[in-house]
């Protein structure tokens, strides 16, 4: 390993104004170097970007034969340090956060500077600790898009707990079970919501997910008053927030950690139906987030960063908290949604607050787009903005071209990225400043990311410029979760097991001439709508919990808006099978059956009722030749379906379909 001065106290900033790379070839040559010589690279990157506790000796162990991946091994850090102390220290007025509420009239809007979001904070960890929190423990976070959340997080960070946050759409039987998986003793939550005017009932949905069911091991529920309601409040168990903390004060020491101790769990879909815990470790995933806002945004000292992903995300969860806070900058939270009050609540934002970078999801633009151009144009032009970037799902090159025509006027850098919350950070995207786009395209790989297309039938690689197959990558990187809480196996055998030496991506892709890729979307049960990956193992599981429901199949189609719906095909039970002027009232039964079970954004779009599904002799449901017929691919050109053991179960779904 090269030698390198370990830098322990780094300046509160890691950009000095001008920018990382001076072109496409800068890119080109770093990125071969994080190739070739993976060690050097790394450190380097390492004592750039993370003030360390202690240096660390060695870089990389472990591969993906056994997936026993560690990073930095035996360094310490820790992430809230690097995330406010530095900061607070050095400017400690500077602006961290800039919170709007979701109604822009009577809400209230926040901000915070880095000393007061210190100070927060060690009050935040102190109330945990005193609640019997420790290292290692897991504390689960049920909250809007609010500041207290933040604190919540970094609280979490700062004592060496692992934060698992929950996105706040999540039914109460769906919050119960990431709970129990997690088997923590402490949650915090708010007492409700806002959300485009409506009211979101948060500790009501606590209350019943603690109460319903399974006991939990939750001892202690921390409720923060957001809208000031009157609710329950169990003795001994919920505590007010504001109240525990009025009663702290002071410095509240970091734990200093491991580097690959845990830093938060994120639980998303898996094709089995039960929702995976990935866990990501504390000094690899602030490596990850860090290095995208040194390359892919160009962060520099004065800049706002609005990410309009919610913080139940991962894209929250680094690029709405971490990544701002690493690189010294402004941090912008938004309660609400992109057309609350109007199709300009966005760009008045921009204006107001000076933000120079957004990040938002495709199915927000198409959702903007829709509204037509009078409610952009008229806060135009949006002088701070030079960086608008995308995730979640591909871009269209219409929605890319109005994006860039429309919104940015020619003058914004339009990014089209592609990460996982399995990958923690960046691993496709085109850098601002440096990379020309194609519309559609998430460009070329980032550093350290070795992208390879894979033959699906022979797993081998496909060596040639243009190539289309799955979407691999070849070797691991620091940001990459590190296990599935409780089951490494499951952990091996979703990732790294089904293309030996490879990390499945469960995406399928094409490689152009010039080493582009492009993302054609997913090759697995998973479906992604409106950006969030949904399984729908676990939409039919919610299906068949209703007691008229005898089989149910749950495919993803294409929707104009969401980029992906789920639509579902279910058999009922004989006794059960209703008149035809019931059948609404049975289909809105069973879609209420999935909000119930998992949450609203993963209700069906459509509900088709069949006396029989499409099975192979073998009682396999052909989920793929539904798909087809939804894309309206006619039976004749299905393809071979000598299998299926009743013939007329096709007729059936697209005579429903299209009848």
């Amino acid at each position: 390993m090269s030698t390198v001065t370990v830098v322990t106290d780094l300046p509160s900033e890691f950009s000095d104004g001008t920018p990382a790379l001076s072109g496409l070839n800068d890119y080109y040559t770093l990125y071969q170097q994080s190739l070739t010589n993976p060690d050097a690279f790394w450190t380097k990157q390492a004592y750039d970007l993370l003030q360390w506790d202690r240096q660390f000796s060695t870089v990389r162990h472990g591969g993906f034969e056994y997936g026993d991946i560690a990073w930095f091994a035996d360094g310490k850090l820790n992430a809230c340090v690097n995330c406010v102390d530095r900061h607070a220290f050095q400017n400690p007025d500077k602006i961290a956060i800039d919170a709007e509420p979701d109604d822009p009239v009577t809400g209230q809007r926040q901000q915070l500077s880095y000393g007061a979001l210190l100070r927060e904070v060690c009050k935040a960890a102190q109330v945990l600790r005193q609640l019997g929190v420790r290292k290692g423990d897991v504390v689960t976070i049920y909250m809007p898009v609010v500041v207290e959340a933040v604190v919540a997080m970094l609280a979490c960070a700062r004592i060496g707990a692992i934060h698992s946050v929950v996105f706040a759409g999540f039914s109460a039987a769906a919050l119960r079970g990431r709970i129990l998986d997690a088997q923590s003793t402490v949650i915090i939550t708010a007492d409700e919501g806002r959300r485009a005017g409506k009211i979101v009932p948060l500790k009501a949905i606590v209350d019943d997910a603690l109460t319903s069911g399974e006991s939990t091991h939750i001892k202690y529920c921390l409720v923060f008053a957001h809208t000031g309601a009157k609710i329950p409040m169990h003795d001994g168990r919920d505590k007010s927030w504001s109240e525990e903390m009025a009663k702290r004060s002071g410095y509240c020491s970091a734990e200093s950690l491991d580097v690959e101790d845990g830093l938060f769990l994120l639980y998303t879909s898996g094709s089995t139906g039960k929702p995976k815990g990935l866990l990501h470790t504390v000094g690899g995933f602030l490596l990850g987030a860090a290095m995208n806002g040194k390359y892919t945004f160009d962060l520099q000292p004065q800049d706002k960063f609005f990410c309009a992903g919610d913080i139940g995300w991962i894209t929250g969860h680094t690029y709405g908290v971490y990544m701002p806070l690493l690189a010294g900058i402004a941090t912008v939270m938004y309660e609400g949604t992109p057309v609350y009050p109007d199709a300009s609540r966005y760009w008045t934002m921009i204006n107001r607050l000076g933000v120079t970078h957004l990040y938002a999801a495709p199915t927000s633009l198409r959702l903007l787009k829709r509204q037509g151009d009078t409610f952009v144009k008229s806060q135009q032009p949006l002088n701070s903005l030079r960086v608008l970037a995308c995730v979640g799902e591909p871009v269209a090159p219409e929605v890319w071209r109005w994006t860039n025509n429309v919104i940015g006027q020619n003058n914004v850098q339009i990014l089209d990225t592609y990460f996982q919350t399995e990958t923690g950070s960046h691993v496709l995207t085109p850098l601002a400043g440096i990379t020309p786009s194609k519309p559609g395209s998430s460009c070329l790989p980032f550093f350290g990311i070795e992208a390879v297309i894979l033959d699906p039938e022979s797993g081998k690689e496909i060596t040639s410029k243009r190539a289309t197959g799955i979407l691999a990558f070849k070797r691991p990187w620091p940001s990459m979760a590190r296990t599935v809480l409780g089951s490494h196996q499951r952990f091996m055998e979703t990732y790294l097991d089904i293309y030996k030496g490879y990390y499945f991506t469960g995406d399928g892709a094409t490689r152009d001439e010039d080493g582009y890729y492009w993302i054609s979307g997913r090759v697995d049960d998973v479906v992604n709508v409106a950006g969030h990956r949904i399984s729908t193992a676990e939409v039919e599981a919610a299906l068949l919990q209703n007691a008229i429901v005898a089989e149910a199949a749950a495919v993803g189609s294409s929707h104009e808006l969401l980029g992906q719906a789920i639509t579902a095909f279910v058999s009922l039970k004989e006794p059960a099978i209703p008149e035809i002027d019931k059948t609404a009232q049975v289909r809105q039964e069973l879609i209420q059956e999935v909000r119930r079970s998992i949450g609203p954004f993963s209700a069906p779009k459509r509900i088709y009722l069949v006396s029989d599904l499409p099975k192979t002799r073998s009682g396999k449901i052909m989920r793929r030749l539904l798909r087809k017929m939804l894309e309206g691919e006619v039976i004749e050109n299905l393809g071979d379906v000598s299998t299926i053991s009743n013939p007329g179960s096709l007729k059936m779904a697209w005579d429903v379909i299209h009848g």
